[in-house]
């Protein structure tokens, strides 16, 4: 009797597991260069990027941490365009702060599937300084995961957009922001994963500013580590080419690593909610096809060196695709989006439970019978 008591719990603790299973977010940041809404060939561009399939692969994000966003009405269009797209799972939503406090109001929002993500909110972390320190607002969004079997566990993403440009005062400026940032992260509760996205215009990792996000210290609950493990001068490397996301359209062509996703030891434990791939081993030098990450700046295949994106014979994403990303960006310049995917425990769903309560209740059943 005690055996079959044994192999009953097991039983059930077996098909519970196979009910939870894993579940994936797709997380991306995208700088969408000046998005006001206004532009239609913009704004088909965005919802094709989005939504386009190529070979079987698709962007189909989950969560957005944008920058350049220009005003309230520019956000929730945004968020109309992926809500229709075609393809859409049509369950979009936004959140952002005051979209006022920056330069030329180009502020940073979060969109997000209200499907997969919850309980969010905006965090101011730092204002604008004007002219002397950063930019544009700080702003941590914070958010739950729909399903998330760690129940309590919470996300914590600071969206960027750092000062761009090369010169020491440019670098200072940036290093005002990433203190901040790596300072209110190192204050966050235990069950927070936390993550520093966005538009970082840092032409190298040795940069004091990537420096201050990255590098180990006193204090390390808010370090934060490249998932690919590409440090670098990522300006005009050809080595480091499939990691390059800005420019597609602009003059100076692809050849830097403005976009990123960093993320907090926690997703490179082992335990629970993990990132998708290998965590921090290097990035492949030799295709954009790295099977050992799902990582992506998507777009990129690595023959745009010092040039525009290339459409024709884009083995990434093909044409339809390079040309829409092309196309969401200004013909002035603009970036690719970047995106990681993440995996987490998922909770069954309440008809699963009812097949699990089930075999329980027949599990006990037999042991009383036994």
């Amino acid at each position: 009797m005690n055996c079959l008591m044994r192999r009953g719990g097991v039983v059930v603790l077996t098909v519970f597991a196979a009910l939870a299973g894993a579940d994936t977010l797709r997380v991306a940041t995208w700088n969408v260069s000046l998005f006001d809404g206004t532009d239609a060939t913009q704004n088909a561009g965005i919802q094709t990027a989005a939504y386009g399939v190529f070979s079987g692969r698709t962007f189909r994000p989950d969560v957005v941490f944008a920058q350049e966003i220009q005003s309230a009405t520019a956000a929730n269009t945004f968020k109309n365009l992926l809500n229709t797209a075609s393809g859409s799972t049509g369950d979009w939503a936004v959140s952002f702060g005051s979209l006022t406090g920056t330069s030329v109001t180009s502020d940073t929002a979060m969109f997000y599937r209200t499907s997969k993500v919850n309980s969010v909110s905006a965090n101011l972390v730092l204002a604008a300084g004007g002219t002397s320190a950063n930019p544009r607002d700080v702003w941590r969004f914070d958010f739950s995961l729909t399903g998330n079997a760690a129940a309590t566990e919470k996300f914590g993403v600071y969206n960027s957009h750092y000062k761009s440009g090369a010169t020491t005062d440019d670098q200072n400026r940036r290093l005002i922001e990433a203190d901040a940032i790596r300072s209110n992260a190192n204050g966050l509760a235990a069950n927070y994963q936390i993550m520093a996205v966005g538009d970082f215009n840092m032409q190298s990792s040795t940069q004091a500013a990537y420096q201050s996000l990255v590098a180990s210290a006193a204090q390390n609950r808010g370090r934060f580590f490249d998932p690919i493990n590409t440090p670098g001068s990522w300006n005009g490397s050809s080595t480091l080419r499939f990691v390059h996301t800005q420019d597609p359209t602009g003059a100076g062509g692809m050849d830097d690593r403005h976009d990123q996703i960093l993320m907090g030891s926690g997703f490179g434990d082992g335990v629970g909610t993990e990132y998708a791939g290998v965590w921090q081993q290097a990035y492949s030098t030799t295709t954009w096809n790295d099977a050992n990450h799902s990582y992506r700046a998507w777009g990129n295949d690595g023959t745009s060196l010092n040039s525009s994106l290339t459409v024709s014979g884009n083995a990434m994403v093909g044409a339809t695709i390079a040309q829409a990303l092309k196309d969401a960006a200004t013909p002035s310049g603009g970036h690719l989006p970047v995106f990681a995917d993440i995996n987490y425990q998922a909770v069954p769903e309440p008809a699963s439970m009812a097949t699990l309560a089930g075999i329980a209740l027949l599990v006990a059943r037999k042991r009383k019978n036994s």
